[in-house]
């Protein structure tokens, strides 16, 4: 059990990082001038690289961690409110996912300042699952 608690651990770290650096590039590409076509097309191959690389990360972090759940008992109130934030984080990732989208078919109309705020989401749902599994407070 301890292996499975280690690498649900390296691995929703590794998710996390795609996580928080993804939308960064999205606040840079809103900030590309139009007429500079090669850093918006250098933008959209490291977004699209970062979530290609996340999308596993993410995937192996949620089995593990449905693994340890249904494998080893876990049970209280903490653990459904932490999947409820889990699945939040997920319909992040896939609104992350359809916005590089409209980039890459340059439909996108997202303002910087918009997306530096969406950048701060995943931040508050980290702090959120740490302390539901830190605190277990029900």
């Amino acid at each position: 059990m301890l292996w499975l608690k280690t690498f649900h651990i390296v691995f929703v770290l590794g998710w996390f990082s795609a996580i928080f650096y993804f939308p960064r590039i999205l606040v840079n590409l809103a900030m590309v001038v139009p007429s500079s076509h090669v850093e918006y097309e250098r933008l959209l191959l490291m977004a699209s690289k970062l979530y290609r690389f996340g999308l596993p990360l993410g995937l192996l972090a949620t089995m593990l961690g449905m693994w340890l759940w249904l494998g080893y008992g876990y049970s209280g109130g903490w653990l459904h409110a932490k999947l409820l934030v889990v699945v939040v984080l997920w319909a992040y990732y896939g609104l992350c996912g359809f916005m590089l989208r409209q980039y890459k078919l340059k439909q996108a109309r997202y303002t910087h300042t918009m997306l530096r705020w969406f950048n701060e989401i995943p931040v508050l749902l980290l702090l959120l699952i740490v302390m539901l599994v830190v605190l277990k407070p029900f």
